[in-house]
């Protein structure tokens, strides 16, 4: 069924909710109880202290009796010019076009802004987030996973941040389902500023959604309430890579205090950006290799794609009877080929500022030279040269099939 378009306001009503809205003091969970008791703002504006006291608490009294900021005329001003804009709407928590699954939050935010399709907010949604600083894989896998649930109807949701979030939204846009990213910002402003292309591609065909009036800038303090919003707006979220302290931990802890599925893709026991995945599942978060895992998990019924070559959460290969197994890297389940020296007998040399990029570029997961010419923009006799040198230092081992894994790690 079609989601009807948001009810216009009149010039008092959007007065009101704004008022009440940015009122210093006046908690969303207070504000609900308010309207709840009182009707819409203008009920509540309307009350005397001792019934606001009663409904509310004395605190939330105190707040909405307070006059309102003296830039507030300038700022009601502002939001009216940005409404007038193709694109953009404000939602409010007596809308009947209000997402849903936020209502069965404690502390709904009394506001949306949104820019480009409020109906997205009401789509079935699975969250994708990670580390800001993500590894080459990680990022692959972001967009790949977003790029599934996108192609099988299902919008992704993430942040707009560096890293997954931004490979996630890419995915995302590549399929019907499209994406919405929650924002810890005004809806006028773009962070980081690297993402104002990307920002605008998700206007045009997802949402971009938040509860800060117009030109509220980023403060550390305003994502972990960004991350909730994201918690509640999904059935699901998945966590690519995180550190063991990562925001991404957060927005799984509070996915799963409002009984949404938790999920986390394993990595190397060598690599920190696992450290925080690999804590999830310790916690009982679900363990997932394909984006058909979590769609199966939702009751998602698909046709699974083949798995990529590259990959390091496959089982190794039962080995026939009475033969020897030969040495393979965790998770690859193929043996490696001797390097010219063995790593174990040789410490490892000090990079130089190519190796690193180049190892870096590796990550911990087996990769092709083909993937390595993309991730670092070096010609194919340069990548050989470098790869024998760190073949013949230790750093690396070759697998059959031409492909690459670290011996050495961080």
């Amino acid at each position: 069924m079609p989601v009807p378009a948001p009810l216009p306001l009149t010039d008092g009503e959007l007065a009101a909710w704004l008022r009440l809205s940015t009122a210093r003091g006046l908690k969303p969970a207070a504000l609900r109880m308010l309207l709840a008791a009182f009707g819409l703002p203008a009920g509540v504006l309307g009350q005397t202290f001792a019934a606001l006291a009663v409904a509310g608490g004395e605190a939330a009294a105190r707040a909405v009796l307070a006059p309102p900021a003296p830039d507030f005329p300038q700022r009601l001003a502002a939001l009216r010019v940005w409404l007038a804009l193709p694109g953009n709407a404000v939602v409010t928590l007596a809308d009947p076009t209000y997402p849903p699954r936020l209502l069965t939050m404690p502390d709904p935010p009394p506001l949306l802004y949104i820019r480009g399709r409020p109906d997205r907010l009401h789509a079935r949604a699975i969250a994708v987030v990670g580390s800001r600083n993500a590894t080459p894989q990680g990022l692959e896998d972001a967009r790949r996973f977003a790029r599934a649930f996108s192609d099988a109807g299902i919008a992704v949701v993430s942040g707009l941040a560096l890293g997954v979030d931004g490979a996630a939204h890419l995915g995302a846009l590549e399929g019907p389902g499209g994406t919405v990213a929650v924002i810890g910002t005004g809806a006028d402003l773009v962070y980081p500023a690297a993402h104002h292309a990307l920002a605008a591609r998700i206007a045009g065909h997802g949402a971009i959604v938040s509860e800060w009036p117009l030109g509220t800038p980023a403060r550390a303090a305003h994502f972990p309430q960004r991350n909730r919003l994201i918690a509640g707006l999904v059935e699901g979220v998945l966590v690519v890579e995180a550190a063991a302290r990562s925001g991404s931990l957060i927005t799984a802890r509070l996915a799963n205090e409002m009984g949404r599925d938790v999920f986390a893709l394993p990595g190397s026991i060598h690599a920190p950006l696992a450290r925080g995945c690999h804590r999830l599942l310790r916690q009982g978060a679900l363990l997932v290799e394909t984006p058909g895992d979590v769609l199966e998990e939702l009751g998602i019924v698909v046709a699974e794609k083949p798995a990529p070559a590259v990959c390091n959460r496959r089982h190794s290969p039962p080995s026939a009877p009475g033969s020897a197994a030969a040495p393979t890297p965790a998770g690859t389940g193929e043996p490696i080929r001797p390097a010219a020296t063995s790593p174990a007998r040789i410490a490892p040399v000090a990079l130089g500022p190519g190796a690193k990029r180049l190892l870096d570029a590796i990550g911990h997961a087996p990769v092709t030279l083909e993937i390595l010419a993309q991730r670092t923009d070096m010609t194919e006799a340069a990548l050989q040269g470098m790869l024998l040198q760190l073949e013949l230092a230790g750093h690396l081992a070759v697998l059959p099939g031409g492909r690459f894994v670290r011996t050495v790690h961080p």
